[in-house]
């Protein structure tokens, strides 16, 4: 049975995400208050598209939010994507709420608040200028309006290949750098010297032609 994601707000990451998870055969739902993003994100094949606004329960009742597993808040608002992941979590019981942050001092309030994983650009490229190797890197990683550029969130078993190895020990692709790690309930800015721990959750900013590749190296499938 396939799982339900709905995305909300954030044009191009929206477009990037959807494809991806498309292709990866969940069923994606896609929730955007510009009518003509709304046209672009149509052209999409297999992917559902709502005209509204997130934040209001009887959009997200549309968008069909209590048969969602994930839904992952895009907009340029850290307000709304917090009451969009409320919402979702506490009025139509999603399972998994993921919102984008862009002012990294409220990360630990979102998680205060429910949210079950936070993504902050600004805590990514912290990390990305920390690892010094990645600075060159820096023009195109940040370039995720584009759509270009994949956030992913990994998972770390405990018999996945990067269990227990620093960041400056794994082979990643030039065009991949591990911005955040969720271990327990803290967020870390990692450095070369970070080790991976097994229940590590990874989020991984790369080139969406590497996404396999990178997958691949950390988790081994």
């Amino acid at each position: 049975m396939k799982k339900n994601v709905l995305l909300v707000g954030g044009l191009h990451k929206a477009m990037s995400l959807a494809q991806s998870l498309l292709n990866k055969g969940y069923a994606v739902t896609v929730i955007n208050d510009n009518y003509n993003d709304c046209m672009t994100l149509a052209s999409i094949e297999d992917l559902e598209v709502i005209f509204g606004d997130g934040t209001k329960p009887f959009v997200l009742e549309e968008a069909d939010g209590e048969n969602m597993d994930i839904a992952i808040a895009l907009t340029n608002k850290d307000d709304d994507n917090l009451v969009i992941c409320e919402l979702c979590k506490k009025k139509f019981h999603v399972k998994k709420t993921v919102a984008l942050v862009r002012d990294p001092q409220k990360t630990r309030f979102f998680y205060q608040m429910g949210i079950d994983s936070v993504v902050c650009a600004i805590n990514a490229i912290t990390g990305i200028i920390e690892q010094q190797a990645f600075i060159d890197e820096m023009t195109n990683i940040i370039s995720v309006e584009d759509g270009r550029v994949n956030i992913l969130e990994l998972k770390i078993g405990h018999h996945m290949p990067s269990v227990n190895k620093k960041l400056w020990e794994i082979d990643l692709p030039s065009e991949a750098i591990i911005g955040y790690i969720l271990r327990n309930d803290q967020g870390i800015v990692p450095r070369g010297d970070t080790r991976i721990l097994a229940g590590d959750t990874l989020i991984v900013i790369c080139d969406q032609y590497v996404q396999q590749t990178v997958t691949k190296e950390l988790t081994g499938r």
